[in-house]
């Protein structure tokens, strides 16, 4: 299901493509886990869109445990080994779920960003699987800069009003403007079916372009045994406030092993 070819890309690019990796019953229950997500949202639910772009954008966090389709493909397809394979990691816990919409001529761009800055945690082997519910083409999927997972760490800023709210001003390296000079970098896109997959490392530097005919995606994120908490002074996105108590949590350094955080693999 996934060939030496695509083990290698990963480790040279920080990002590749696998075809149809999740089977249609598979895509199929993720596409009625994102209708009840979207008709029920969670506490960790976020309207992207402005009021200069009023059109649906919308995102929500964490809901594995709130419907069963989700828990099963992250837990039980194909997917841990396969990030075990990516990762080379013998051990892969699940780390959450992201679920995306986007209304039909939505056109609000996702800005490149790196991942892990928002996330409490440090380590390498890390991996996000982007599963489209719907056909995407080329010039409406994601897109992620070749080589940008070896580092340096990059300075989240929120999306739109582009305050850097994690790390202090000037201690992380700005992301560059790639929009600006596109020839300078290596960009992977590619068309995609329900099924594929695109995955790439949580320090991989990625943005979204807009859509014209809609888009549902389901991004499921897995850890290997390197991965370990890094306690932050701020609110994460998505936040894990369960980690701070002081009995059941996890201190900073420790290993990712909570029941937020399955083991899915081996």
């Amino acid at each position: 299901m996934i060939t030496n070819e695509e083990i290698q890309a990963f480790a040279d690019e920080g990002t590749v493509v696998l075809r149809q990796v999740l089977t249609k019953a598979e895509v199929e229950s993720l596409q009625q886990a994102v209708a009840f997500v979207m008709n029920n949202p969670g506490p960790l639910s976020i309207q992207l869109s402005s009021e200069d772009n009023p059109s649906d954008f919308t995102e929500d966090f964490r809901r594995w445990n709130d419907h069963k389709s989700i828990e099963s493909v992250a837990c039980h397809s194909s997917l841990p080994k396969i990030a075990s394979l990516l990762t080379k990691s013998s051990v892969i816990r699940f780390h959450h779920d992201h679920i995306l919409t986007r209304s039909v001529r939505n056109q609000q761009r996702t800005p490149w960003h790196q991942d892990q800055p928002y996330y409490d945690i440090e380590g390498t082997q890390t991996v996000s699987f982007w599963l489209p519910l719907d056909p995407v083409p080329k010039d409406e999927s994601i897109e992620v800069v070749a080589g940008t997972h070896q580092g340096p760490w990059m300075m989240p800023r929120t999306f739109v009003d582009k305050e850097a709210r994690w790390f202090p001003e000037g201690t992380l390296e700005e992301v560059p403007d790639i929009d600006q000079d596109r020839d300078s970098f290596q960009i992977r896109s590619w068309e995609l079916e329900p099924g594929d997959a695109i995955c790439f490392s949580f320090l991989s530097l990625h943005a979204a372009p807009g859509t014209k005919k809609g888009r549902r995606t389901v991004s499921l994120r897995y850890v290997g045994e390197d991965v370990r908490r890094a306690q932050r002074p701020w609110q994460t996105s998505p936040p894990f406030p369960e980690l701070d108590d002081q009995k059941d949590g996890l201190k900073d350094g420790d290993e990712l092993n909570h029941p937020l955080f399955p083991v899915v693999w081996p």
